[in-house]
């Protein structure tokens, strides 16, 4: 096992780390517990039509995020230090493209990401600042089906660890571990103009080397229930469902007696509105329920361009 002095390290970076820099995109589509009490991918980040691949082209999208919380909760939900204050600022560049190719009757695309960040933290343990890089994601292999009302896009989202990061401090702006992350996008859009979407996602994490954490696996969705106002507004509300179905892991054991496994809900109001070839979204999430994770407020906007 690690030293005593290690471990009071591992469990800091635990309680102050967001980790959640990048997330997969509005076609298909804050996260914490598991190491640094975060996950890989930015919880909320998808809203309207998550299950829709946009016609073939190409398209930028850059998404603004600033999260704040005030308290991290514990397995039972109470208070688990005196002082806790986290604010996240990010944002992502997100290339699309989608080819003029057919699979099994769906369209390919692939996309990348590239997010940058600035964290900054302040509890009871101590306090950190860091900017920087987060850790890149691809994805070679999108397929997506539509018909009259639905839409179906699958996708297997790879984050590679190239963002920033020390074993010794607080804030880092990324994981230092790869996470291969399953995604399935669903939306049925009524001809009435209300629409239900959802973006579901399973991560599979490999090992920190520097910390011998294995955070454990996640299940988590993005959902918006909506009513398309006309051809270019949208309104609705949404949010996201979190939950760690295995253990953190340290040295090959069972991180703590709850295997400090996190679990949270956020909701909130959020429009978009289309004008030509571009189209902005924002919303505002509240988080409630939070297990080993920060409880906080997460605000989002997110602008597209289509070439």
């Amino acid at each position: 096992m690690r030293k005593p002095s290690t471990l009071t390290r591992a469990v800091l970076c635990a309680l102050f780390v967001l980790g959640l820099i990048i997330g997969t995109g509005p076609f298909y589509g804050a996260a914490f517990a598991t190491e640094w009490g975060g996950g890989a991918y930015p919880n909320g980040a998808e809203d309207f039509m998550a299950g829709a691949l946009p016609p073939p082209g190409t398209y930028f999208l850059d998404y603004v995020n600033y999260y704040r919380a005030t308290s991290f909760k514990d397995n039972h939900g109470d208070r688990l230090m005196p002082k806790f204050d986290l604010d996240v600022a990010v944002n992502v560049f997100r290339l699309v493209h989608v080819t003029r190719y057919e699979i099994l009757g769906a369209s390919w695309a692939v996309h990348a990401f590239l997010p940058l960040a600035r964290i900054d933290v302040d509890a009871t343990m101590g306090e950190d600042k860091r900017s920087g890089m987060g850790d890149i994601i691809v994805d070679p292999f999108i397929l997506g089906w539509h018909s009259r009302n639905y839409h179906i896009t699958t996708g297997l989202d790879i984050f590679i660890p190239l963002g920033r990061y020390d074993e010794d401090r607080s804030a880092n702006t990324g994981r230092n571990y790869w996470t291969f992350e399953p995604v399935v996008g669903l939306t049925y859009l009524w001809d009435n103009g209300f629409e239900l979407s959802g973006k579901f996602m399973y991560d599979f994490n490999l090992e920190n080397p520097d910390t011998d954490y294995r955070s454990g696996q996640e299940f988590h969705v993005d959902y918006t229930a909506g009513y398309h106002v006309d051809k270019n507004l949208a309104v609705g509300v949404g949010g996201y469902y979190y939950y760690q179905t295995t253990d953190d892991e340290l040295d090959g054991d069972k991180y703590g007696a709850d295997g400090f496994k996190g679990r949270v809900v956020a909701a909130g109001p959020q429009a978009a509105y289309s004008c030509k070839n571009m189209s902005f979204t924002i919303k505002w999430l509240k988080e409630f329920e939070a297990r080993n994770r920060p409880q906080g407020n997460s605000f989002w906007g997110k602008f597209l361009y289509a070439f």
